[in-house]
Parts: structure tokens; sequence; C-alpha cells
């Protein structure tokens, strides 16, 4: 398994699940799983997921710049850190935003994000 191909795989995914429907991101996380979106800490995927189906736009289209991934921790998990641009619909300019993901692999063979940090980067 080449960790890099994780992450990319899982990077593609979340972020067009996210862009074509939010609420389908839940069994990405687990109850154990935390969020911290902007400063708040959110734990729990129903908690995470209701975060993310409120924020206050309805489309928006992420744009991945780098990815970036380490091995992590000796049960084969990996931290993924991802910067890029978030074009929210109406807007003129798009945002600028890094997220951090700590994937933890399930005895079903895929992975779960255990921790998720996300901020948007103003210049």
């Amino acid at each position: 398994m080449d960790p890099d191909a994780v992450a990319k795989a899982f990077v593609d995914h979340y972020y067009s699940t996210f862009d074509a429907n939010r609420a389908g991101l839940a069994n990405l996380y687990q109850d154990t799983s935390m969020s911290t979106f902007e400063g708040q800490k959110i734990q729990g995927s129903p908690n995470i997921v209701a975060k993310l189906t409120s924020l206050p736009f309805q489309q928006c289209q992420h744009s991945v710049s780098t990815v970036d991934c380490q091995p992590s921790g000796p049960t084969g998990g990996m931290l993924v850190f991802v910067s890029g641009n978030l074009q929210l619909a109406g807007e003129q300019h798009a945002l600028k935003f890094s997220q951090m993901f700590h994937l933890i692999p399930t005895p079903q063979g895929s992975f779960y994000v255990l921790n998720d940090i996300f901020r948007l980067n103003y210049a």
C-alpha cells in the first residue's frame, strides 16, 4: 500500500463528497473522531456532520493544491495535510484553506478520520 496513493484517494473522495453531499461524510468519522473547525472543537460523527451541513453556504468547490502524507503510529495510521482553494457559489474570490487529517485503519481495510483540523488562511 502506497501511503501517498491512499492519501490522494482519500482527499479526492473527501472533497468530492463535501462539495456534492456533506451529509455523506458521516461514514468517514466515528464516535471517537474529533474535528477542530476554525478553532471550534467538535466530537463524534453526528456532531461533526451537523457542523459541516450547517455551514452558511449551499454550494462550494474545493481545489486541492498540495497533499502531504506521513505514516503515523504502529497501527498503520497516516497524517495527511492538505492546502488549496475553496470557491463559494456567488463569490468572486476563492478562499485559501489548510486541513489536516489523522487517518486510522479499520479492520475492514479502509480508513476513518480520527482527527481533522480545518483553517481558512488569511493573508
